[in-house]
């Protein structure tokens, strides 16, 4: 018959060996997500400060996936800016004496306020307020970035033809021409302190820093001029 010690003795044993097994244990899929999970939380509600909404699936992960146990917290981060595509990767970390790396995936989709063309547009038109409007798009769904500063539309001018509704991108707009065919403009010959100037007409249109041709209009000269700045041409002596 055993000793009520020896009793207490073994069951102290059984809790400590329970215990053993516990803490090395790997880590689960189920772990894993919820890490995931909250990661992806914890940006959703940094965003929705910002104005965004944000909603998010994670993947899935093999059930028979066993890593080694982490006893440190998991790190997560996006393996990609999460603002350029709406199918992301998740790398999720563990440091420590048997450090681990897996990736997984995620749907996250941004939606918030950017700009769009008002109405149908022609290639070439520069841009005012009232040709575009702020409307709610999913902003990691425009491949090329969504504009949602208005000071970066208005006044430029599109590359190409647009249709109401169309969301403005970068690639859509460049910066529009400082001197346009017909244009009035200031020329302004010599060096240094010593400068003649006359006014004179552009014969094309040209953007700052490029080549014009210009017609002096108190010589009817016709001459090549480097635009510095819109309405203003440089002839260099």
């Amino acid at each position: 018959m055993r000793s009520p010690i020896a009793n207490i003795l073994s069951g102290l044993m059984l809790i400590v060996a329970v215990a053993v097994n516990a803490t090395e244990s790997g880590t689960t899929p189920s772990q894993i997500r919820a890490e995931a999970d909250e990661f992806l939380s914890g940006f959703a509600d940094a965003q929705a400060e910002e104005g965004f909404d944000v909603r998010y699936e994670v993947g899935a992960l093999d059930d028979r996936l066993n890593l080694a146990p982490c006893r440190e917290a998991m790190a997560v981060s996006f393996a990609r800016d999460p603002f350029r595509s709406d199918r992301q990767t998740l790398e999720v970390r563990c440091e420590g004496e048997r450090p681990w790396r897996l990736f997984l995936s995620a749907r996250v989709k941004i939606h918030g306020p950017a700009y769009v063309a008002s109405r149908a547009l022609g290639r070439n038109t520069r841009l005012t307020r009232s040709m575009v409007r702020e409307e709610q798009v999913m902003i990691n769904g425009v491949r090329e970035g969504a504009i949602r500063d208005l000071s970066s539309v208005v006044g430029m001018r599109l590359d190409r033809p647009v249709s109401t509704g169309t969301v403005l991108t970068p690639r859509l707009l460049s910066e529009p021409d400082a001197v346009a065919r017909g244009d009035h403009v200031m020329i302004s010959a010599g060096s240094g302190a010593f400068r003649v100037r006359s006014r004179g007409k552009a014969l094309g249109n040209a953007q700052t820093g490029e080549q014009v041709m210009v017609e002096n209009l108190s010589s009817s000269r016709t001459v090549r001029a480097r635009v510095v700045a819109p309405g203003r041409v440089e002839i260099p002596m």
